[in-house]
């Protein structure tokens, strides 16, 4: 009977159903197959409970707060002040392109939305200067991975509200990581520059540093009011994210940008992807109650006891399982669906929630750049017109240099908790 599950799964994921659907459907059929119809019935109370957290509301904010800013000219400002910071250095429009997606991370916290704006706006701006198109789209791609993991992330705030931990601290944790891996794509970045000699900026594109700061300030305020809110206590996540719509909608205003047309597409594509977050985890809640039923988080727990991983092997082995959901498997679905299973396994051995946050989620988004699925390689692709598999096998490289990031970060918990614990809250 589990085979047959996983077969119509992969026949109905095959014919293009939603994941959400699927998994859910399947869920139920878990329930018929190990002769649990009568919990069926508790089904929407388990459903309710798993949507009624009062952080998801943020989740929400975050993600209207970076529509508006998305569609009022915070890019454009956002990359003429990246280029007045390293455009003049040699292969400069690439640490532009990396660079602007750092300061894009503290606007949207969306990787998709980070490739889509950044591959209309540099990677025709990369052509002209030299790069080839599938270089400057590799870069693009692999960049936007940095997007979700520096606050505020939308991701961060999901995992926050599945483990119940401080989504505060999950946004402390996140900088760090974060620049670190901007740092990784940078010194990438340069070892390319002069091994095809990719041109610096010419002085004369280059824009002035203190005219283009003052015209980004309006977007580069919106992360430190969301973080200095958060971290020093002024204000919850929540708190902070309405804050953050009234900034952006301030911005955007600023920038010219504010019309019925753009607030009208703000809001609906925030209420469109906001059902699809939620369609997920009431499925989530679906397969978490059958998965309590039959006891799998300890069974788990059992096999990894069994095999006589733990620690450090034990993350090492997450870190992969992971990367191979990754590819394949919508980034809220496997958190909803995985992290209640395997997040208590990994705490129990002594790995601290903040830091398990921090790489499940960098795991699960550097699949946005590798296939089959590869969200990100799928946005770059559409956009700049390069084929897909050429483009992902020109993201293998940066792949590479994103893995031996999460390995450091991995490896070196404090990457991740250092600024938590220096805030308070460890």
């Amino acid at each position: 009977m589990f085979w047959l599950i996983v077969t119509l799964c992969a026949v109905f994921i095959a014919s293009g159903a939603a994941m959400a659907y699927v998994f859910g459907t399947a869920a139920i059929m878990a329930f018929w197959a190990t002769d649990n119809l009568k919990y069926l019935a508790i089904i929407p109370q388990r459903i309710f409970s798993q949507l009624d957290v009062f952080a998801l509301m943020a989740m929400t904010l975050f993600i209207m707060a970076g529509e508006i800013m998305n569609r009022t000219g915070v890019t454009r400002n956002l990359v003429h002040f990246s280029m007045s910071l390293v455009g003049r250095f040699k292969g400069g429009l690439g640490h532009v392109n990396i660079l602007t997606s750092v300061f894009f991370a503290g606007v949207s916290g969306s990787a998709m939305a980070d490739a889509a704006a950044l591959t209309n706006t540099l990677v025709p701006a990369m052509q002209e200067q030299g790069y080839t198109r599938r270089y400057a789209g590799a870069v693009t791609a692999a960049s936007a991975v940095i997007g979700p993991i520096i606050p505020p992330s939308i991701i961060l705030i999901f995992y926050g509200a599945l483990m119940q931990v401080s989504i505060g601290a999950l946004f402390a944790a996140g900088i760090i990581p974060g620049i670190t891996l901007a740092l990784f794509l940078i010194i990438a970045n340069t070892f390319f520059a002069h091994r095809h000699n990719h041109p610096g900026g010419k002085t004369e594109d280059i824009p002035p540093f203190l005219p283009s700061l003052r015209k980004a300030l309006p977007a580069l305020s919106l992360p430190v009011i969301i973080l200095g809110g958060i971290v020093f206590g002024v204000a919850t996540p929540t708190e902070a994210a309405a804050v953050a719509v009234a900034v952006a909608v301030g911005a955007g205003y600023l920038y010219g940008g504010v019309n019925k047309d753009t607030m009208f597409k703000s809001f609906q594509r925030t209420a469109i992807l906001t059902g699809s977050i939620f369609t997920i985890m009431a499925a989530s809640a679906c397969a978490a109650w059958i998965g309590s039923l039959e006891q799998w988080p300890q069974k788990i727990a059992g096999i990894v006891t069994g095999s006589g991983l733990s620690g450090i092997w034990f993350l090492l082995l997450i870190n992969l399982f992971f990367l191979v959901v990754g590819m394949a498997m919508d980034i809220a679905l496997a958190l909803a669906i995985l992290v209640p299973l395997l997040g208590p396994v990994a705490i129990a051995q002594g790995t601290d929630p903040i830091h398990l946050g921090i790489i499940l989620c960098l795991n699960l988004t550097i699949g946005l750049i590798t296939p089959p699925l590869g969200g990100c390689l799928i946005v770059v692709s559409a956009i700049s017109n390069v084929n897909y598999w050429t483009l992902a096998w020109a993201c293998l490289p940066f792949l590479l240099v994103e893995l031996a990031a999460l390995l450091v970060i991995t490896l070196v918990p404090d990457i991740s908790l250092f600024l938590p614990r220096l805030l308070g809250y460890l």
